[in-house]
């Protein structure tokens, strides 16, 4: 399953994004309204739950500089990566939009198609908050 969030303008460098988005802890300022938990359990990795789903646990797993953040599950049970796809647009502003890649079956495809493409969006939107 391959899933896009709207590309959001954001007024930061590319760079300045960039360095954000490698730093977990800002990820709780990205989180919807109704998040149970975060929780940051590394320099790496950080724990969030929504209300009424699981807890996941994402991990850095790749970092492009100024261009790409990869965070993945650190679960194999559901295997997905977060892709923050940066371009620069001027020196103090840039685009940034998320990519979702997972593999599920049919029928856990259905049931979260419509959470995590709304969950991606809130992100990218919430990127101005930063």
């Amino acid at each position: 399953m391959n899933l896009e969030s709207p590309k959001v303008t954001v007024e930061k460098s590319a760079q300045e994004l960039f360095d954000l988005l490698t730093d977990v802890r800002n990820f709780e300022k990205l989180m919807p309204e109704n998040i149970a938990k975060f929780e940051v359990i590394g320099d790496d990795a950080f724990i969030f739950g929504l209300k009424g789903m699981p807890e996941i646990k994402l991990k850095m797993k790749e970092k492009i500089a100024p261009k790409k953040v990869v965070l993945g599950a650190a679960s194999d049970k559901l295997p997905f990566t977060l892709v923050a796809d940066i371009n620069s647009v001027s020196d103090n502003s840039s685009n940034v939009q998320l990519l979702f890649e997972g593999e599920f079956n049919a029928m856990m495809g259905m049931m979260i198609k419509g959470p995590i493409s709304k969950f991606i969006e809130t992100l990218a939107v919430n990127m101005s908050k930063l």
